[in-house]
């Protein structure tokens, strides 16, 4: 009996194993890193812009209404 619960087990987890991977973006590992770098320069661009007073679009549609 215990051998047929293994035997479950394995087949339940084999079931989530895709669900949860999810990283199958069909790129390379170098090709992650420079599409993770590019995100990260963005992101910080758009915290200078912001910390400079640019604020964007979004700073300005949060205080309209407070005036």
């Amino acid at each position: 009996a215990r051998g047929d619960q293994r035997e479950r087990d394995r087949q339940r987890a084999q079931a989530r194993r895709p669900a949860a991977k999810g990283r199958d973006d069909g790129l390379t590992p170098e090709q992650r890193r420079e599409r993770d770098a590019k995100a990260l320069q963005e992101k910080a661009a758009r915290k200078a812009a912001q910390a400079t007073g640019g604020g964007g679009a979004k700073g300005a549609a949060k205080n309209a209404g407070k005036k």
